[in-house]
């Protein structure tokens, strides 16, 4: 009977299915991430792979795990893998897309909105001194009706913001390396600009470019600088597409007004100086954390798994 290891605790969809399958199921269920120690003696007689995107599977990982299938990540992003090394072992790695899409773009308006209302610190305020009371001035924000929002990456994440931020009146404009179709254009209420641009025009920057070495960094200094001073920055895609010691400096000295990150350079560390600054608002990478978007992805790591077993094709394979 063919083995499958999950190297977190996932939702108990995921399991169901194997068991029913006919799989044997083992699960990490130690506090934290998985060590790598543990992963290796289990990745010795593991047909099957799930893991999370926060555990690195690497070259020597892979080498020394004999009987290995397939490796199922269970999340879009597949930068915790060494897809190469997979290949050169006829392992396929797959990955769960497009399932995240709304609970994604849901979190990036949260974000959105906090940041512009200043959500997260009047939470601080109010669990701390408080406040003396209503006053005329006190605690602006500003409204996201008629303000501009720049999309970087109008993939389905993207145009799923685009689409939820049309509904507050926001004016939509995008970049990325090709425009959209005309028709796509018009059903989105969306223009193409250039990213100096986007930059300079918007009032809100919201990044939803996947992470490569193109990207890596996208958001420097010299981005920053193109920005509205009164613009804030989003980030629910992947960490190192900006670079965090440029960001806080502009945050420090007030050179863009604010910024709300769900994701992290060198996650899960927040880098040193954010936390004390208000004009942030930090999420613990949580922009597909909904039970809808966590089962859907469950089913297809487990469907995965058991089409390999039957000898059929898996989706969503990214190292053919």
């Amino acid at each position: 009977m063919a083995n499958v290891y999950l190297s977190a605790q996932f939702p108990d969809k995921a399991q169901q299915m194997l068991t029913e399958a006919g799989l044997t199921v083992d699960s990490y269920d130690g506090k934290g991430l998985v060590d790598r120690e543990t992963l290796a003696k289990n990745l010795e007689t593991a047909d099957y792979l799930i893991t999370s995107l926060s555990t690195m599977v690497d070259a020597d990982l892979i080498q020394a795990a004999p009987k290995l299938k397939l490796i199922a990540n269970y999340g879009a992003g597949f930068n915790n893998i060494d897809v190469q090394a997979a290949k050169q072992r006829r392992i396929p790695v797959t990955n769960t897309p497009v399932v995240s899409t709304i609970s994604t773009a849901e979190l990036t308006v949260a974000l959105i909105l906090s940041t512009l209302r200043r959500v997260a610190e009047g939470d601080r305020l109010m669990r701390t001194t408080g406040f003396s009371g209503w006053a005329p001035r006190f605690f602006l924000g500003h409204e996201l009706n008629q303000k501009t929002v720049g999309i970087i990456g109008m993939g389905g994440i993207g145009q799923a913001v685009a689409t939820r931020l049309n509904a507050f009146g926001m004016h939509i404009i995008y970049t990325q390396r090709h425009p959209l179709a005309n028709d796509q254009e018009l059903a989105l209420n969306a223009t193409y600009v250039t990213m100096p641009e986007l930059l300079s025009q918007s009032d809100v920057v919201t990044i939803h470019a996947p992470l490569t070495d193109n990207t890596h960094h996208l958001i420097d200094a010299t981005a920053i600088s193109q920005m509205k001073p009164s613009a804030v920055l989003i980030n629910a895609a992947r960490g190192p597409i900006i670079d965090e010691t440029a960001l806080l400096k502009a945050l420090q000295q007030h050179q863009i007004a604010g910024a709300a990150l769900d994701v992290y350079e060198n996650e899960p560390k927040v880098a040193e100086g954010y936390k004390e600054l208000d004009n942030v608002t930090l999420t613990p990478h949580i922009g597909n954390a909904t039970v809808e978007a966590r089962d859907a992805m469950a089913t297809i790591v487990a469907k995965n798994v058991i089409a390999v077993e039957h000898g059929e094709q898996p989706k969503h394979i990214v190292n053919a």
